[in-house]
């Protein structure tokens, strides 16, 4: 399991780093929660001041590979139903594409990440209502350009080359391809997208358009935030604090819009390096820390992703037996190169003659 940390730094920028892998022997959900309040504890790190958490989706079942003959691999490929699913998962794919790269980049703009949210699920669920009879008109012409045969829909389909004893439903393949396939599919995309982005981190949308820098702070909307305040982050800001955020946003607003560092920004992340660095951040720091919150606000991102794709080019058949902690200090140094290129010959040398002189107190 590798572990990325999405923070916002002393500077007001946002960081997202791969910190460390774990490797489960035992690969429960509380054996891998004591890992990892393990691994933060040894870094001192509070795990009560972490806002969110998110995974990739990965699972710790293991399946073994089936081999098939060649014909039998060709048959499938060229079958009507095949053509449909690769259609099918075309269209899906070219409708999740642009989310899917929003969530990669590493400076993510999380107010433009959560609209694409949104369309992404109104565009999957359009293409559910009324996108099937497009779907079976492209892949019918292509399955008669390339003399594929194509199925009498209105026959009954059965399961598995002539298993029609086993099948308890009798259905066409009409409905097969259709509701088995085409409706069901989607439905999971769906319900992916649901699950990962549920109604409250929606919700929080509003918050990060009422925060959102852009044209001069035209979405700029004091009501908005403090009402998200109170509903997402009660244990977060207390009652007085509650109170003095609305008027350090009055002065916010009248005050951003004359500054020439902070009304020609785009972005939360933009604004929030931008506090900072004027110095406003002392006199604004309740917003400092509203703005931390939803830079912070969990989404998945393929960090995780790039940490396995690492760990396949580093841990070569020469290294496959290093130790956990030594391939994660590896990693480290290969995913965050920019921090890699900071290290000199003397800090490191001084760093292992610190390491021997703790030892030998020890």
């Amino acid at each position: 399991m590798a572990i990325v940390l999405r923070f916002v730094d002393k500077n007001g920028y946002i960081q997202e780093r791969f910190f460390d892998i774990l490797h489960g022997k035992d690969p429960t959900s509380i054996t891998l929660k004591k890992a990892i309040c393990g691994v933060l504890s040894q870094h001192n790190l509070d795990v009560s001041n972490i806002r969110g958490q998110g995974y990739d989706g990965a699972n710790n079942g293991s399946s073994s590979l089936k081999r098939v003959d060649a014909d039998v691999a060709y048959n499938t490929m060229t079958s009507f139903e095949f053509i449909l699913i690769l259609h099918m998962m075309k269209e899906i794919m070219g409708i999740t594409d642009c989310l899917c790269q929003a969530l990669q980049l590493k400076s993510q703009d999380i107010v433009n990440a959560m609209q694409l949210v949104r369309t992404t699920k109104e565009l999957i669920q359009k293409l559910r209502d009324s996108g099937w009879q497009s779907l079976l008109k492209t892949v019918t012409l292509f399955c008669e350009q390339h003399d594929i045969y194509i199925p009498d829909f209105n026959n009954a389909y059965i399961a598995r080359e002539g298993r029609a004893r086993h099948q308890k439903d009798h259905i066409t393949f009409e409905h097969h391809y259709r509701v088995n396939i085409f409706l069901t599919t989607i439905d999971k995309q769906l319900q992916e997208l649901n699950r990962r982005f549920s109604e409250q981190t929606m919700e929080l949308l509003t918050l990060s358009t009422s925060l959102d820098p852009k044209d001069v702070y035209k979405t700029f909307n004091i009501d908005n935030i403090c009402i998200r305040v109170q509903n997402f982050y009660p244990m977060d800001f207390n009652d007085q604090e509650k109170i003095n955020l609305r008027y350090q946003l009055q002065h916010f607003s009248l005050d951003a819009v004359s500054h020439s560092d902070l009304k020609n920004i785009s972005t939360i992340s933009e604004l929030s390096a931008a506090l900072t660095k004027t110095g406003k951040v002392n006199a604004y720091y309740l917003l400092d820390r509203v703005i931390r919150l939803i830079l912070t606000l969990p989404v998945s991102t393929a960090t995780t992703e790039r940490s396995f794709s690492a760990m396949k080019i580093i841990k070569t058949r020469l290294r496959s037996k290093m130790e956990d902690e030594f391939l994660a200090d590896n990693m480290v140094i290969y995913i965050e190169k920019e921090i890699a290129e900071t290290f000199t010959s003397d800090s490191i040398i001084d760093e292992f003659k610190s390491l021997k002189e703790r030892r030998a107190a020890l």
